[in-house]
This record gives C-alpha cells, sequence and structure tokens, in this order.
C-alpha cells in the first residue's frame, strides 16, 4: 500500500485521539449489564499486536521487544521465541506441532523484509517470505486507487490514480487446515501459507472508497477542487481469524490518514476461504487493529484510534469496551482477552503496555503483576 501501515503501538500522532486509560475504562456488555473495570494481568508487555490462545495459556507477539512470549500467572511474560525482529502475529497449529509469527522489516521507506517464520517438530524452521511472492506476483496489481478525477487541481493535491503497488507486511496469521492464512497490511491481500513455506493467494481486499467532504478537506487541508471528489484508499488488512462455520473474518484500516473529519472506515468481512468470495459484514471502526470471535458467534474488533472494544452481531456494532491504546483481542473459549500498548506521546500520560481480562461482563479475580 503506498501509504504504509504506521507501527500502530508506537504511533504517537494517535494518542491524542484516545482519552481513556486502562486503569480507568470500563466496559459494559451488550446486553446492558453494569460496566467494570477490565483486570490488567501483565503490565510487561510493549506493543502485544496480537495474542493467541493454545492449551489455555496466553501467547503474546510483541512487536516492542520483538519477541514472542506466554503470560505467566504472576504477570510476567516467558519468552518463547528471543529475537523475532519485527514480529507482529502469532499462532499455533491445531494440532500442537507448529507455531507460527510474522515478522517485517524496515520502515515507511522500504520493507526490506517481510513473512512468516514457522516452527515444526524435531527443530525445523521455514521461512514464508510474503515479499518475494509479492514482487513475483502483486495480486492487487489490477486495482486502481486513487483519485477517481484527472482534473489538474486534483491531481496536484492527491496524486494521480494508481494500481498496486509492491509491497508486503505480513501482519497477522492464523492456523487453517494444514496451514496457515496471512493478513498482509503492505500487499492488501490474504495469502495461503504451507508448512513447506509456499505462498498463495487467497483473496484480494475491495479497495475503500471514500467521497471527500467540504469538512474533511478543510481538516486536511485540500483545496475545494477535491470536494466531492471519490478517493478510493487501499484496503489494509489487519487481522483475519477462522470462524465457527468455517468462513476467514478479517479487519481492515483505510489505507489513509486516520482523521477524525473523515470518519470512523474501518470495515470487517467475511471472506470463503474456497472461492476467496469476500462479503461486507458490518464497518464504522476507528483503526480497526485485530477481532475475536466469541463461542456465540458475537465479534469483538479492537479499535485503536478510537481507543475501545467493539462487539459485532449480526451485523449490528455497538460499544462493548473502552480501553486506551487497545491493539488486540483474543477469546479463550470463556473470555476477552485484549492487549494495550505503551504510550510513547510525552504529551500524554506515560501508561505502560498491558494484557487484560473481561469475563461475560463481569471483571476477573485479580492476580498481582510484576513491575
Amino acid at each position: 500500500m503506498r501509504t504504509t501501515l504506521v507501527r500502530i503501538g508506537v504511533a504517537a500522532a494517535s494518542a491524542a485521539l484516545l482519552v481513556t486509560s486502562a486503569a480507568t475504562a470500563t466496559t459494559a456488555s451488550a446486553s446492558g449489564s453494569k460496566p467494570h473495570k477490565p483486570v490488567v494481568k501483565s503490565n510487561a508487555v510493549g506493543a502485544p499486536f496480537n495474542l493467541d490462545v493454545f492449551h489455555g495459556k496466553i501467547y503474546v507477539a510483541d512487536g516492542f521487544s520483538n519477541t514472542v512470549g506466554v503470560l505467566q500467572s504472576n504477570g510476567s511474560i516467558k519468552t518463547v521465541i528471543a529475537k523475532a525482529t519485527g514480529t507482529s502475529g502469532i499462532a499455533h497449529s491445531k494440532n500442537g506441532r507448529y507455531r507460527a509469527y510474522t515478522y517485517t522489516v524496515g520502515g515507511e521507506e522500504a520493507i526490506t523484509a517481510s513473512g512468516l517464520k514457522i516452527r515444526g517438530p524435531l527443530g525445523k524452521r521455514v521461512t514464508a517470505d510474503t515479499l518475494a511472492y509479492e514482487k513475483a506476483k502483486n495480486p492487487d496489481q489490477k486495482l486502481t486507487y486513487g483519485p477517481q478525477s484527472t482534473d489538474a487541481c486534483v491531481v496536484g493535491a492527491l496524486g494521480p490514480a494508481y494500481t498496486g503497488l509492491v509491497d508486503s507486511h505480513a501482519y497477522s496469521v492464523a492456523a487453517y487446515r494444514d496451514g496457515w492464512v496471512v493478513a498482509d497490511a503492505g500487499a492488501n491481500a490474504l495469502f495461503t501459507v504451507d508448512n513447506r513455506g509456499k505462498v498463495k493467494t487467497l483473496a484480494v481486499l475491495p479497495a475503500h472508497p471514500y467521497r471527500i467532504t467540504a469538512e474533511a478537506a478543510a481538516e486536511l487541508g485540500l483545496p475545494d477542487c477535491t470536494i466531492g471528489v471519490t478517493y478510493r484508499f487501499e484496503a489494509v488488512p489487519t487481522d483475519v481469524e477462522v470462524g465457527k462455520d468455517g468462513f476467514l473474518y478479517v479487519t481492515t484500516l483505510p489505507g489513509g490518514p486516520e482523521s477524525l473529519a473523515l470518519g470512523a472506515r474501518g470495515k470487517l468481512f467475511r471472506v470463503n476461504p474456497r472461492s476467496g468470495a469476500i462479503k461486507e459484514i458490518a464497518h464504522g471502526f476507528s483503526g480497526a487493529t485485530n477481532l475475536a470471535i466469541a463461542k456465540d458467534g458475537t465479534i469483538y474488533v479492537a479499535e485503536y484510534f478510537a481507543g475501545a472494544i467493539s462487539a459485532v452481531r449480526k451485523g449490528k456494532v455497538k460499544k462493548y469496551l473502552s480501553l486506551h491504546n487497545v491493539v488486540a483481542v483474543e477469546w479463550d473459549g470463556k473470555a476477552l482477552w485484549a492487549g494495550t500498548t505503551v504510550n510513547l506521546d510525552p504529551s500524554q500520560p506515560a501508561v505502560p503496555g498491558t494484557i487484560v481480562k473481561i469475563v461475560n461482563g463481569k471483571a476477573s479475580h485479580h492476580t498481582k503483576v510484576k513491575h
């Protein structure tokens, strides 16, 4: 994508949009139960971009410490994979024989490496190179992004329309059948990866069209000629989960500025893993960075820029939880877990990254955490 995915956990500019903190966050279930505070189980993380539940344990891909770890009962994080540079996603195969994590190296100027690292039995290690695959295939090259106008004034302000660029940012991963599905925030696509490291395109996410309003033009300092012009933003997949129905569920950010004037434009899609067919099932999220699916079918979406978790039932979106810097959510079969990032904005109060737990509208028992 043209605008590289913000390193979500450490984007200081976003902090001004968030007004609550983990210590003061409140929640109410969609059924209207009494608000409560989520319980902090650990504050020993920096950027817990993704959580994974395996054999009752909570695993975390921490992009701040570049490690994959597992939550301990005292709140500490035991490292299971060190030197996982650029990690953001973690998953385990159902049979427990394989563990996989995503990684991306580089910055906004250039991504130099990205992919999925797979660890298997007998010390087997495989790397699936999604950047190399993107350079060879570029799955969204037929999609057109940018302004739907050739007016010189519009092009001068917004740039010309363009087709999908070569970019890879393997962000999240889910175990699927005998392999994996990767949400690639640079390629704007879902990839399947087998345990030999072979990459294939499963689906390309559709562009996010937005009609520029007078308010948005003023907010972004755009000339009046852009008002009323539709701009096709790139869809940026941030998480993928497998539902009980066998379908894949995907959150996306719009590949452009996260501005209050532009509104909440994140989306939730359902993808048929057999055909690659895509259907939008909810929208209106502000920084949809992660999702979790509960046993009753409720889908929880982490909205980083809103500092909130929303609950989606039958396409209807309701606020579930206010939580500062929330970046990840996961369901353990009985309870919802969430990860929040450190706050690096010097104008805002310093807060640590955390892992918190919420149980069916009631707070779980407190656990001492390591400082």
